[in-house]
């Protein structure tokens, strides 16, 4: 009886061999230029703030109003004026320097207040019981008291500016401490750390992201405290830095001069956001495989 095979014309050879079909490569097409400009971040965010000042000079020059909103070109040439002169680059130093001291000092009191709060249950009651008195308190508002306390100085804005790096960080720190996960804990214990090693080698490389943001979040808070403080400060004492400036100016009825201390701490925060903090984070963040 004929099988299956040879009823339908097929023909069966045992030791015949299938070949596989040939794969087709996948061949991959370069990117043109366009496309790779595009895969860059900087050059997306240099393209949407080229969009904001063009909106912003065919806004201010429909409204043609210079004392109320300046056009983008005369803030630039006002900007320049102010960097050629030196003035504005002295104030803007004068600014800086007072913000490094007063964000170097909220740094330090935050990772003492971090590292007690996650050795031991009264300092995480502590610090649970400072940030809900004191986090949603505006560092502004302590500037009047900082006046009395410590004159009319640089004291004053160094004391407003520590209390708004402070509870930032040390919150989004011990949130970071806090999320470390069981293994990593029980890994650093194995391993006979305690104490501050225990802190450095684990709690700290696992955090860091947490970390990061509030250094962030801390930098941004003490930048905009500072120059809302130099506005009062600068006021009191005929002196301050950018804060000053803009009030001066403002007084002076120098509208572009206004926009081109405003721009100045726009830039410096672009700078320190996509320079600086990108680097850190760089190095550290997705170095280590914590972020794609």
């Amino acid at each position: 009886m004929p099988s299956n095979l040879e009823m339908h014309g097929a023909s069966y050879a045992p030791n015949q061999v299938t070949k596989p079909e040939p794969v087709q490569a996948i061949v991959s097409k370069p990117l043109t230029l366009g496309e790779r400009l595009w895969n860059r971040g900087e050059v997306r965010k240099g393209l949407l703030l080229v969009v904001l000042a063009a909106i912003w000079q065919v806004y201010a020059m429909r409204l043609d109003n210079p004392l109320l909103f300046p056009t983008f070109t005369s803030t630039v040439e006002a900007l320049w004026e102010g960097v050629a002169s030196g003035g504005l680059l002295s104030k803007t130093w004068h600014s800086i320097q007072i913000l490094l001291v007063g964000y170097t000092i909220g740094l330090a009191l935050a990772a003492l207040l971090a590292v007690f709060a996650i050795t031991t249950r009264v300092g995480a009651d502590l610090l649970e019981t400072l940030t809900s008195m004191f986090n949603p308190l505006p560092a502004i508002a302590l500037l009047p008291l900082a006046l009395i306390w410590f004159g009319l100085g640089n004291l004053s804005i160094v004391f407003v500016l520590v209390h708004s790096v402070l509870w930032a960080v040390a919150l989004n720190t011990h949130s970071g401490f806090m999320s470390v996960s069981t293994t990593l804990r029980m890994v650093g214990r194995n391993y006979g750390l305690s104490g501050l090693s225990y802190v450095g080698k684990i709690l700290i490389p696992a955090a860091f992201p947490s970390i990061l943001s509030g250094l962030k979040i801390g930098w941004a808070f003490a930048w905009r405290t500072l120059i809302a403080a130099e506005l009062v400060f600068g006021v009191a004492s005929g002196s301050g830095g950018l804060g000053w400036f803009i009030y001066e100016n403002k007084n002076q009825l120098e509208i572009p001069s206004v926009f081109a201390g405003l721009f100045s701490v726009i830039l410096i925060g672009l700078l320190v956001e996509n320079v600086i903090f990108r680097q850190l984070e760089a190095r550290t963040v997705r170095r280590w495989g914590m972020q794609h």
